[in-house]
């Protein structure tokens, strides 16, 4: 069993930063891929970002590549996103979840989730 509690958002203006980060509970935290979702109102969750289980590896939507930059740190069981240049189209509740197969981008694929934390990209 893993439990997954996100920090870390908030209001921002357009163009600026955010890091998110998700802490993990548990000792097998470095067996899982970790991705990042979001939501926004009245839309499906969307994927965002996925690192590998030893974070040599990591796979980007194309919408914020270039812009959001996740790693992980195994020794403190936690994930983050550096989110940079803000849009407010990436306003949403964000997700972090815990997956056994890296590179999956469907919601399915994922057996933990946090529940949320809101950041809200004024423009």
């Amino acid at each position: 069993q893993v439990q997954l509690v996100e920090s870390g958002g908030g209001l921002v203006q357009a163009g600026g930063s955010l890091r998110l980060s998700c802490a993990a509970s548990g000792r097998t935290f470095s067996s899982y891929a970790m991705g990042w979702f979001r939501q926004a109102p009245g839309k499906e969750r969307e994927f965002v970002v996925v690192i590998s289980r030893g974070g040599y590896s990591t796979y980007y939507a194309d919408s914020v590549k270039g812009r959001f930059t996740i790693s992980r740190d195994n020794a403190k069981n936690t994930v983050y996103l550096q989110m940079n240049s803000l849009k407010p189209d990436d306003t949403a509740v964000y997700y972090c979840a815990a997956a056994v197969r890296f590179k999956m981008t469907n919601p399915p694929a994922y057996e933990y989730w946090g529940q949320g934390t809101q950041v809200t990209v004024s423009s």
